[in-house]
């Protein structure tokens, strides 16, 4: 059984790493097509992406309604409508409510030690192994599964199987439609039973304070704790694995770092040295994890053009009337890296971010794990290069394997060596 999207064809080109990409420019809100034909209006300025994600009109639960259009080609784990994901309004914020208060940055700051403990380890062990070594499957990402793991008190979790569930409910093309369903059906008997249990016997996991939560609101079907029980499992590991092993592409990609001390020689903003500067100062890994996260995309936009929204009346968005029915992209991606809020031009790793990104979503959706991942890329990043300053890429760039077919991409395997 395979817990890994199979890697592109041996005869299809060499994919760019995630920071290669092309990104969309920044304009006015234009049309386009989603793979299943049905149009669709892309968002790429800032400030018309940060309206569309928190603006009242633009909503995804409308996405399901019965004369809703078509906007995937295969089913995964976030088309799911009983999901937080894809709720609006009043009933998001009462599914919401249950669990922000585990999530919020003050919160997440009191597991910091432990998650430092884990980093550490999983670091010291990959070091201790010798060079050269695989850091997908040493750190990047066991660290998300332990600590997920802690956080729902899911120790002895069957790990290959979950790889097995977040790929299937994850995918866009690497698998079939009926072994998606089957996937996230098993996936979400699981969620059932691991519910059902921690009502009888509840402890101080987070799944246990999502159940009692619930319970005492009222707020939430069945179903819908089921939902957002798998939902963070699965978010609680995804993000962080493919953000982590993206962004040691991005710091040890030799390509990236000789243009970087090029622009250092030049007097423009210096990122060489990087590497080193992150595992000596844990603010310097702060700043570069901010400006990673809002640079390196988690995928490559194969499924869509954005994160889709659907108007439930006439608005306006970027000077363009965007009319009732009507499906939005709003691309996160070129948003990022808007010129109008961002400086063009060679990367400051460690300026501070003027305006917050876009990686995690805005307005009601706002991700609820966005301060734990940003925490444990940040120490994840630190504590390697602390210990290993001298970390490189053992394998070229262009032959470097990709979990694809998926709604991220990140490495499936990264040799590196020091």
């Amino acid at each position: 059984m395979t817990t890994d999207a199979t890697p592109e064809a041996p005869d299809a080109p060499p994919l760019v790493p995630l920071h290669c990409l092309l990104r969309a420019e920044a304009g006015p809100p234009r049309q386009a097509a989603l793979p299943t034909g049905t149009p669709v209006w892309v968002l790429t300025r800032h400030a018309d992406v940060r309206q569309a994600l928190a603006h009242p009109d633009l909503g995804r639960a409308s996405l399901y309604a019965p004369d809703a259009p078509p906007t995937v080609l295969t089913p995964n784990i976030l088309d799911d409508p009983s999901s937080i994901l894809n709720s609006d309004g009043p009933d998001h914020q009462a599914i919401r409510r249950t669990v922000q208060r585990a999530f919020t940055p003050r919160a997440i700051e009191r597991w910091r030690p432990w998650v430092d403990g884990v980093v550490r380890e999983l670091v010291d062990e990959l070091a201790a192994s010798g060079s050269p070594a695989e850091v997908v499957g040493a750190l990047t990402k066991p660290l998300p599964v332990r600590v997920i793991s802690r956080l729902m008190e899911l120790e002895g979790l069957d790990t290959e199987r979950l790889g097995y569930w977040s790929d299937h409910a994850l995918s866009t093309t690497a698998y079939s439609a009926e072994e998606i369903r089957t996937a996230i059906a098993e996936f979400g008997a699981f969620g059932y039973r691991l519910v059902q249990e921690r009502r009888k016997n509840p402890g101080e996991d987070l799944v246990s304070s999502l159940v009692l939560a619930a319970d005492r609101t009222g707020g939430m079907t069945e179903e819908q704790i089921t939902s957002l029980t798998i939902g963070l499992v699965i978010a609680g590991h995804e993000t962080t694995m493919t953000s982590f092993g993206n962004a040691l592409v991005y710091l040890l990609d030799p390509e990236r770092a000789a243009q970087a001390g090029q622009a250092a020689q030049a007097g423009q903003p210096e990122s060489a040295g990087a590497w080193q500067r992150i595992g000596a100062d844990p603010a310097a890994a702060a700043a570069a994890t901010e400006q990673i996260l809002r640079t390196v995309p988690l995928g490559d936009r194969t499924t869509a053009p954005g994160q889709l929204r659907r108007a439930t009346a006439d608005l306006e968005i970027g000077g363009v009337t965007i009319p009732a029915g009507a499906i939005v992209a709003a691309d996160t991606t070129a948003a990022n890296a808007d010129p109008q809020v961002y400086p063009p031009g060679p990367l400051d790793l460690f300026a501070p971010l003027g305006t917050p990104s876009l990686t995690f979503g805005a307005g009601p959706h706002h991700c609820l794990g966005a301060w734990l991942a940003r925490m444990e890329l940040e120490l994840g990043l630190h504590h390697l290069a602390r210990v290993l300053p001298e970390l490189r890429l053992a394998t070229p760039v262009d032959r470097i394997e990709w979990r694809t077919g998926l709604l991220t991409r990140s490495p499936l395997r990264l040799e590196v060596a020091w």
